[in-house]
């Protein structure tokens, strides 16, 4: 147990000048008693029920005070998150080099269905929401317990130019922010790399039950860079877990029409099924930066995973489960004291009056 305001439970003095002044006040009526009446005399009247009723409502008394001053000191425990109160944050990278089909059949496919695995598989208390990266992040869904709409969601996927994974991040953060009081949303001023977001008192430490995790197979194009958006996670104690997919020899870019659909409505892209090589409308070839993703996620206080086939990605969602469970939270529990330390004096204030009506 730790304390926010530990200089507070010097109020704990009080208590002990009390039970001083108890225990001075008992020996001095003992003095005079002992003067005018017969000691012998005054023990044989008095039962021993009648000498721990004189004082269990001062002992209940001072251990609610003692409650009290240790509830102003505002303890904390480190306890386990149950896991419906957690929420994952899904970010997948939709680029156009995403349709590779180094990883049969296209990369975007193998990660719709890991990420659909995911879904299912999870507690229906626990919340998921999906955000969806190429030149731009953007929430296509908030943190919901609702899995229907997650999954037509992720089977809607299409994708689009750029990599903007530091801005994915962050839109992830502010996802967390609509549900979670303890993290603050992201400033403008931090969506460009400046700015010093202040932390809420109940984040101080430890991290927030809270993950985020993104899926990428190339590098940062667009936006704010990964490392530096890193910082703005990091104050608000969010971990991202990075994921790095695909192989370091892309294949041929072939996506669906359904793939394609956002693209080719935009103008973009030709449409059709297929999109050709380096030459094609989506760009360059990427690989996965993963040194960066390592930075980002190292950061954060996440973990990073590589993926190169849909076996591999697959595994990876299938351990992200356990890392949820496994995060705790310091609670604050100076609400329970409080109540002890009422219930303790109320008992004794009740005692007291009941006892001193007593034949």
């Amino acid at each position: 147990m730790s304390f926010s305001w530990p200089l507070a439970l010097l109020s704990l003095l009080s208590v002990l000048l009390l039970f001083g002044v108890y225990v001075w006040q008992l020996r001095r009526k003992r003095r005079v008693a002992v003067r005018y009446s017969s000691v012998a005399l005054i023990r044989a009247a008095m039962s021993t029920r009648s000498r721990w009723r004189r004082h269990l409502p001062v002992a209940l008394f001072l251990a609610g005070l003692a409650s009290v001053c240790i509830a102003s000191a505002r303890p904390e425990a480190t306890v386990a998150v149950p896991i419906n109160s957690t929420s994952v944050i899904l970010a997948l990278d939709v680029s156009g080099s995403m349709c590779s089909t180094d990883v049969a059949p296209n990369r975007l496919s193998v990660a719709q269905d890991a990420a659909r695995s995911f879904v299912e598989k999870q507690p229906s208390g626990v919340r998921i929401g999906l955000v969806a990266f190429s030149g731009f992040a953007e929430l296509v869904v908030p943190p919901t317990t609702e899995r229907k709409q997650l999954i037509e969601a992720i089977d809607g996927l299409t994708t689009g130019r750029g990599t903007a994974i530091g801005a994915a991040a962050l839109k992830s953060v502010d996802a967390i922010a609509s549900i979670n009081a303890d993290v603050s949303p992201i400033t403008t001023e931090e969506s460009y790399g400046a700015g010093t977001a202040v932390v809420p008192p109940a984040t101080a430490t430890g991290y927030v039950p809270d993950i985020v995790v993104v899926l990428t197979d190339g590098r940062n194009t667009r936006g704010i860079e990964p490392v530096e958006a890193a910082k703005a996670v990091a104050r608000r104690r969010v971990r991202v877990y990075t994921i790095g997919f695909g192989t370091t020899r892309p294949a041929t870019l072939v996506c669906t029409q359904k793939q394609l659909a956002g693209d080719a409505a935009r103008g973009q892209f030709g449409g059709g099924r297929f999109g050709g090589g380096p030459g094609s409308g989506f760009g360059q070839f990427r690989v996965a930066d993963d040194e960066t993703l390592k930075r980002l996620a190292r950061a954060t206080g996440g973990r990073f995973y590589k993926a190169r086939d849909a076996g591999q990605l697959g595994k990876v969602f299938a351990d992200l489960p356990r890392q949820v469970v496994r995060q705790r939270k310091h609670v604050e529990i100076s609400a329970a004291f409080a109540a002890v330390g009422a219930l303790l004096s109320g008992a004794a204030m009740l005692l007291s009056l009941l006892w001193s009506r007593a034949p």
